[in-house]
Formats: structure tokens, C-alpha cells, sequence
């Protein structure tokens, strides 16, 4: 099973970016998360300084596109199969880079993917 990129990561139990988290590890996902703060979730610490050398099936987004911009380019890098773009995240340009890119996005909600077996 690839690892899934949580980036958004916070231990803040009310957030969609934390809920994500703790359904990966139940559904038994491998999970980095990247978050502004250091932390624990689940089984799963919060790195703050990003590796360009993650090995990434999937990243799925908790950022609104304006804190994206950041990270477009390093997500390009590392090259994931697919970038899961949560309710509130959409983000037409960066689509189409992953497009041209090759990578597939996915307007989706992780936590409804999870749920209905379709991760």
C-alpha cells in the first residue's frame, strides 16, 4: 500500500485535515503528514520541514489554493500518481499543471472516499 501525503496536517481534532488522518490509519493507509506545526496524530507525527524525497501515491490537500502556491511546484516533484483536492481546495491552475504533468487530480473528499471503499 503507496503512502498518502496529508498536507494541512493538524493535531486540532475539529479539522477535516486531522479527521483524514486518523481514517487513513484505520483503513491501515501509510500516512505522512506535513502541517506549520509539530504533533502527533494517531500513530503519525506532523513534519514541518518538507522532504523532497517522499515516496507519494497520493496527496490529498487541506489548504485553500491561495497557501498552495507554495507547494505546487514540490508537489509536481514529488511526482504522486494522484492529488485529492478536498471540498474548499480546488484549484483550477494547479489542475492543470498536474494534468500537464501527467498527474490525475481528483475533486473529492478523502473522508467520503474512505467511507465508501473507494480510496
Amino acid at each position: 500500500m503507496e503512502q498518502t501525503l496529508v498536507i494541512g496536517a493538524t493535531t486540532k481534532e475539529d479539522r477535516y485535515a486531522n479527521r483524514a488522518i486518523k481514517a487513513l490509519r484505520s483503513h491501515k493507509y501509510p500516512v505522512v503528514a506535513f502541517g506549520q506545526k509539530p504533533g502527533t496524530v494517531e500513530d503519525v507525527d506532523i513534519e514541518t520541514e518538507w522532504n523532497p524525497n517522499w515516496e507519494i501515491e497520493t496527496v490529498t490537500l487541506y489548504l485553500n489554493p491561495q497557501n498552495q502556491e507554495a507547494y505546487i511546484d514540490r508537489i509536481l516533484a514529488l511526482k504522486p500518481n494522484r492529488v485529492i483536492f478536498n471540498p474548499g481546495t480546488e484549484n483550477p491552475p494547479f489542475i492543470e499543471k498536474l494534468r500537464a504533468a501527467k498527474i490525475h487530480p481528483e475533486i473529492a473528499c478523502t473522508l467520503v472516499l474512505l467511507s465508501i471503499g473507494n480510496y
